[in-house]
């Protein structure tokens, strides 16, 4: 019997200074594509993460980024990937699924034989009775009410994957898994708030409606302070005294002149 000899890999390039230098290189031309997804632009320390990713499981850096999300935080992969990195992988054969039963019975098995042992090995079974149980089924813009049997596969293959071989792929979870789960309901990114202020800024026209004034005329100011010092002797205007007198000698005039015989 042969013993197997340890398996070296290559030093993570986020910990090996001559690789890190390099990956930061192309990070800096990835940002600058228009050909990755969103939140890689302008992103250097997403892209290089992608990178090692990328490097870890074996694939293309390209078609790793295409595949990536970033949900709160987290790295998350499609499901395609996820089952495309397990089919790669040297211990098992490719995954392969049992279909049965109808409605919310219906049901999927993902299963894979041991290349070394030559175990048929399955993984839990998934369910629509499931699905509407842990609520995935009923969520806005589901695809287990349009695609039920593809999602049916995917969650037994991200199932069996997990459980049987997390190491194809560094053990993350899918989009699909984090959209079911509540971790996200929109994986658009969100506009950075300084743009969106600098975008909207002096977008928006207001009227602003001078208040009327009064218009003053010298000429009617004068002619009632003429008039005023015509009346009190120029004496400049009277004081609240003097118009109390003023009215009560009206008004014993009146009351002479209304005297019969007067």
């Amino acid at each position: 019997m042969t013993e197997k000899l340890p398996v070296l890999r290559e030093q993570s390039l986020l910990l090996d200074v001559n690789r890190f230098e390099h990956a930061q290189r192309v990070g800096n031309m990835l940002t600058a594509s228009t050909m990755v997804p969103e939140h890689f632009r302008n992103n250097i320390g997403n892209c290089v993460i992608a990178l090692n990713y990328a490097d870890r499981v074996g694939i293309d850096p390209f078609m790793a980024m295409q595949k990536m999300y970033v949900i709160h935080g987290k790295p998350a992969v499609e499901t395609q990937l996820q089952i495309a990195l397990f089919n790669n992988s040297s211990r098992f054969t490719t995954l392969k699924y049992k279909m049965s039963g109808a409605g919310d019975k219906a049901q999927c098995i993902a299963y894979a034989t041991d290349k070394e042992t030559k175990e048929e090995i399955e993984g839990p079974p998934v369910t629509i009775a499931m699905a509407k149980a842990e609520g995935w089924y009923g969520k806005k813009g589901s695809k287990w009410v349009t695609l039920p049997d593809l999602m049916l596969r995917y969650r037994a293959a991200a199932f069996f994957i997990r459980l049987y071989a997390p190491e194809t792929t560094l053990g993350l979870y899918t989009k699909e898994e984090m959209y079911d789960t509540g971790e996200i309901i929109d994986i658009t990114p969100a506009k950075d708030v300084q743009e969106e202020i600098k975008e909207n800024a002096n977008t928006e026209t207001i009227d602003i409606v001078p208040e009327e004034t009064a218009t003053v005329n010298p000429e009617a100011v004068e002619e009632t302070a003429d008039e005023d010092a015509k009346n009190h002797g120029g004496a400049g205007p009277m004081s609240a005294e003097e118009i109390a007198q003023i009215k009560a000698r009206e008004q014993a005039e009146e009351e002479v002149t209304d005297k019969p015989g007067y």
